[in-house]
């Protein structure tokens, strides 16, 4: 296993018991105590480099203090061109950021910009209560303006500082402000997320081991059966969950320990945005609790939902969340699937500067559009047990759509990803483009006959009235 794999795994491991420590200390030193051990961290694997998380806190921090109406465009802005920065700076003959600091200013990224937008929504909520003398606060709203002693303790809290998941600020502080986190279910909820985390961990190793992803960049691959090439990408694939799928259990079991995400269950609360409905808990009753707030994947959906869309909400929960609320919303497309385009182009953008992932990202949308024509000309058509089939041969479909695109984002290079692709001669975009074509052709046949139906029962209407006008009987 790669050394820096050993570390993402050690801080993982770490920060599950160092949780449970958390729940005895009070709101100030939990902030504090925090942020020193996130700031340790992130000095202790990216040296020098932590000036990068730094610069980017503090720009964030004079955006919202000099300019809040325009907080969330700006930050996005100031966010992104330095992600920019970040990864084009070993260019001006500086050292490159370890892997660490690209982790790092990812998720300090998706913090920056929610924060923005929730400073934004303080003020504007603030000045609407003056103006209507209204006092009930919005759903997960701030109370105050964050500090930069806030800011910077939530940017480097050591709760999923190099792995996720994105959570809020306000999730931030309803967890500085627990009453009694001692009280707050943690041992069971931690256990039941990481009972499979075994498995994952030893069907990754087994299987990357059997199918190592370097094989594909050599000559001899391109000499193997078609079917072990196409077939490859699927092992490939594998591989790749159930890494996320070990790492990112293992991180919400970080957050459950320390307490962080835990609402009352009729809060309704969503992965990465956390309540959608006013609610207190009553003391004097029995209330339950979840960590959805938190979640960060559903592995069984991941693997199982039907469509390609629908695989989306279930991976990365929590920034499919921040993408779903920041960037699709402002998307310059009024259409579904532009949209998603758009959003895809910027999920790309936030991953990397590599050719890979954005070949892999925007065939997303051509995917959706392929099903979107299926199920409109095929799917409503069928019966129950048609439904049925089409829907299980759509699912195989899903998956190998996703092994497909996953190829672009594990080899990164343009030029590798498309040898690959070609290898299995484009498949997948074969099979999407003639979906497309198909599906409209039939709706467009089915269209061409629903007019001539009614060019036929507009004839016979006419007809029937010129019999009537003129006297002719009519049997």
């Amino acid at each position: 296993m790669p050394k820096d794999e050993v570390v993402y795994l050690a801080v993982i491991a770490a920060s599950i018991p160092v949780g449970f420590l958390f729940r005895y200390l009070s709101g100030p030193v939990k902030q504090v105590t925090a942020f020193l051990l996130g700031l340790a961290i992130t000095i202790a694997t990216c040296r020098t480099h932590t000036l990068h998380s730094l610069v980017t806190v503090i720009g964030t921090w004079i955006i919202i203090k000099s300019c809040w109406r325009h907080a969330p465009a700006l930050t996005l802005s100031w966010t992104f061109l330095y992600l920019l920065i970040f990864r084009l700076i070993f260019r001006f003959n500086l050292s490159e950021p370890a892997p660490f600091a690209n982790a790092i200013q990812l998720l300090l990224t998706l913090k920056m910009v929610s924060l923005a937008n929730e400073v934004h929504s303080f003020h504007m909520v603030k000045k609407e209560d003056v103006s209507s003398f209204g006092q009930s606060p919005a759903i997960g709203g701030l109370s105050q303006e964050p500090s930069f002693y806030d800011i910077l303790s939530y940017g480097y809290c050591y709760i999923g500082i190099m792995t996720g998941p994105f959570f809020r600020f306000q999730t931030y502080v309803d967890w500085l402000r627990q009453p009694n986190p001692l009280a707050l279910p943690g041992l069971v909820p931690c256990v039941q997320r990481l009972k499979l985390v075994p498995v994952y961990g030893a069907l990754f190793l087994t299987v990357n081991y059997v199918f190592p992803l370097d094989y594909v960049r050599t000559t001899k691959f391109l000499d193997e059966n078609v079917l072990f090439r196409f077939f490859y990408m699927v092992a490939v694939f594998f591989v790749f969950r159930m890494r996320f799928y070990a790492a990112w259990c293992g991180a919400e079991a970080g957050c459950i320990s320390v307490g962080l995400g835990c609402y009352p269950e009729k809060a309704l609360s969503k992965p990465g945005g956390g309540p959608t409905v006013n609610y207190s808990a009553d003391p004097s009753a029995e209330e339950k609790y979840d960590f959805k707030t938190i979640q960060n994947i559903d592995c069984y959906n991941t693997d199982f939902c039907v469509k390609v869309r629908h695989g989306m909400r279930y991976w990365n929960m929590t920034v499919q969340w921040w993408l779903h609320h920041y960037i699709y919303p402002n998307a310059p497309f009024r259409s579904y699937t532009l949209r998603a385009g758009w959003t895809m182009l910027i999920s790309a953008y936030w991953h990397g500067i590599h050719a890979g992932y954005y070949l892999s990202f925007l065939t997303i949308p051509l995917c959706i559009a392929a099903e979107s024509a299926m199920e409109a000309s095929v799917r409503a058509k069928l019966g129950p047990r048609g439904q049925n089939i089409f829907d299980w041969i759509h699912w195989f479909l899903k998956m190998r759509a996703y092994d497909y695109m996953c190829m672009g984002f594990v080899l990164l290079e343009a030029s590798e990803t498309i040898k690959y692709w070609m290898s299995i001669y484009f498949v997948m975009h074969v099979i999407a483009v003639s979906c497309i074509i198909v599906g409209r052709a039939l709706k467009g046949a089915k269209g061409e006959g629903r007019r001539r139906d009614k060019e036929q029962k507009r004839e016979g209407e006419k007809t029937e009235n010129t019999k009537v006008g003129t006297g002719e009987k009519t049997d």
